[in-house]
């Protein structure tokens, strides 16, 4: 299958997102990664890219929960009050080490597609693709 036209990063650990790109990248998974540092940044980076045509809107975010500025909780809740016409096809999951119980209740009740443990591996990718987009990363 072909890869996806892009997907985005949210981490405020530089180290997590070099290492998440460089595993997308070996992956073919997008054809394009963004990456946020925050909430803030994602919900920018999402209301930039998803309106102009000559972009494509992410069709994966990775969405960590404990950031400065705007946490995922906080994004998920502003994300909501997106006007995308593209918002409903875009996949979110929850990429954490987090494992406080109220934090993954309120994400649970917010557009999360699903919540995986950091770190993210080969074998993670592959589940995501699988479940949420019907096709395997390539092996490379």
């Amino acid at each position: 299958m072909p890869p996806l036209k892009s997907v985005l990063l949210v981490d405020d650990d530089a180290t997590t997102n070099y290492l998440n790109k460089i595993l997308l990248t070996r992956l073919d998974v997008a054809e394009q990664l963004f990456v946020a540092e925050n909430g803030r940044e994602a919900l920018d980076t999402l209301t930039r890219v998803c309106e102009v045509p000559t972009l494509d809107c992410p069709a994966l975010v990775l969405l960590d929960i404990n950031m400065p500025v705007m946490n995922g909780i906080e994004f998920l809740e502003a994300y909501q009050q997106l006007s995308l016409p593209q918002r409903e096809a875009i996949v979110i999951v929850l990429l954490t080490t987090s494992a406080n119980p109220q934090e993954l209740a309120r994400a649970r009740q917010l557009p999360i597609a699903g919540v995986l443990t950091k770190p993210l591996t080969p074998q993670k990718v592959q589940q995501v693709l699988h479940e949420h987009f019907g096709h395997a990363a390539s092996a490379n």
